[in-house]
């Protein structure tokens, strides 16, 4: 069976601009999945097309925080790095993957990045600007689950993962606020209610989550299923 060519994204180290990274556990899962992994580095916005032509499904990652003028709004104080090369080569990706109907998971930074590119917005900073919340970026290892997340019913996340509640780990400092066009919110963390996932119906698979399920992918926990959605979806 040919094995489904899925594009994932890549950034920037922390350390410097001139050196790309990303985490491994993301080509792992997908390779699990039954999918071959091809890295998609910054580039044009205007080479969407051509790159999304020759995969068959689209992994937005995780990462920087994606810069709040691209959705209307000042720079909290909070908001440090952003890397507007990656921003809107990851805008241009997500739109032509909603527009020809590739298969997209999308991820923390992603899942971000998905609600933008429709025309949603983002809670810039979660501890200063949502009264009431968790601690959502804990100092724990990428695998150690954080706090539950409620998948709300009827959607395609709840399909997947079969569960109603699942535990998940948490990395971030900025959520979905208001959901972008065509987008619906499948899921919310239990005692603040900030959005864990987020859908487009409809389509193939166009699915985000704000947690890390890649870094699960070796240890159990059940979201190998993600990928393997995607993989799926991917086959067409």
């Amino acid at each position: 069976m040919t094995r489904p060519l899925v594009g994932i994204t890549i950034g920037y180290s922390s350390e410097s601009r001139e050196v790309f990274a990303l985490r491994d556990d993301y080509v792992r899962a997908v390779e699990t999945a039954g999918g071959l992994p091809l890295v998609l580095a910054p580039g044009a916005p205007e080479d969407a097309p051509l790159l999304l032509d020759r995969v068959d499904a689209l992994l937005l990652t995780g990462g920087a925080d994606v810069d709040p003028r691209l959705y209307g709004e000042p720079a909290h104080e909070t908001v440090t790095r952003v890397i507007p090369e990656r921003d809107t080569f990851e805008l241009a990706l997500s739109r032509e993957a909603l527009s020809k109907d590739l298969p997209l998971l999308a991820i923390c930074r992603g899942h971000q990045v998905l609600n933008v590119a429709t025309g949603g917005t983002l809670i810039q900073d979660l501890p200063s600007q949502l009264k009431g919340a968790m601690d959502h970026d804990p100092d724990t290892e990428r695998w150690s689950p954080a706090h539950d997340v409620r998948i709300l019913p009827g959607t395609r996340l709840r399909e997947i993962l079969g569960e109603e509640k699942v535990a998940v780990n948490s990395f971030h400092h900025q959520a979905v606020k208001e959901p972008g066009r065509g987008v619906i919110v499948s899921a919310y963390s239990e005692g603040d209610d900030v959005v864990e996932g987020i859908e487009v119906p409809g389509r193939r698979l166009a699915v985000g989550v704000q947690w890390h399920p890649e870094a699960f992918w070796d240890k159990g926990g059940g979201f190998q299923s993600l990928f393997e959605a995607l993989v799926k979806a991917g086959r067409g």
